[in-house]
């Protein structure tokens, strides 16, 4: 990212691949307890940083990845990127499009590339919206503002409850808030992870077909890689393997409670 005005000047932290002292993907930061989920997808530190400090100052946890390929691993932890689209090893615009192929989470052109041409290919991309620089950090929280409210969690799955509390188990499922406990404890789920796992516990005692799956959550995106991701994911927030099941050419069910 080329720059915003004043403290807006960031982006994901870290530099191209080989640079003592830096990872292609930074964790978010301690300090960033609630908020929203953000990963920076910016190569140049000068940018990424003051962004996610600027972020997490403002109640949000930052994480940053610095190239494209470090984007498309880490994106499933997040609620929103903010997407440089220079790159040192893919085109922004190809990251966008390969994002957009599996996953709906909102996508933030944030670009130094500003013709109307350039608006016009990051939009039919999959951006959610885009943002030239420079540009100001008012103007960078009222447009991640618009986009979240516009992004709305799937509706209610067939035959699934429609609200209120799934339990299952120690595990506790708020659809209206759209939070999970496990024995008490939150569980730091991405949206499609809450989705998934409602998803699932809503056909407790029932396999749910891999095909079922991809349609709920991924509104029919099919890729399997990316539904067994998020199933190891949950498995590993869950602390264990016997959360979630595996039918072999069926698909997946809630283990026994």
């Amino acid at each position: 990212m080329r720059g915003g005005q004043g403290e807006a000047r960031g982006g994901p932290g870290g530099v191209p691949g080989g640079v003592p002292g830096r990872a292609d993907v930074v964790p978010v930061g301690a300090e960033g307890g609630g908020g929203w989920r953000v990963l920076v997808v910016e190569s140049d530190p000068a940018e990424a940083d003051p962004l996610m400090r600027a972020l997490r100052r403002h109640g949000h946890r930052a994480a940053g990845a610095v190239t494209g390929t470090a984007a498309l691993r880490a994106y499933g932890q997040a609620d929103l990127v903010l997407l440089d689209l220079d790159l040192p090893d893919l085109d922004g615009l190809e990251v966008c499009r390969s994002i957009r192929r599996v996953d709906d989470i909102p996508v933030i052109a944030v670009t130094s590339r500003d013709s109307e041409l350039d608006r016009v290919l990051g939009l039919r991309a999959g951006a959610d919206d885009y943002l030239a620089k420079p540009y100001g950090l008012q103007e960078l929280m009222a447009r991640m503002e618009a986009v979240m409210r516009r992004f709305r969690p799937h509706a209610p799955v067939p035959g699934g409850p429609g609200g209120g509390v799934t339990a299952c188990g120690g595990l506790r499922i708020d659809t209206e808030r759209r939070r999970a406990t496990l024995a008490g404890r939150p569980l730091d789920l991405t949206p499609k992870e809450f989705d998934l796992l409602h998803l699932l516990a809503a056909h407790r005692g029932g396999v749910v077909p891999r095909k079922l799956l991809m349609q709920e959550v991924w509104a029919g995106s099919w890729s399997r890689r990316t539904l067994d991701t998020h199933v190891c994911s949950l498995r590993n927030k869950l602390g264990s393997g016997d959360w979630i099941l595996t039918v072999r050419g069926v698909g997946f069910q809630i283990g026994p409670r």
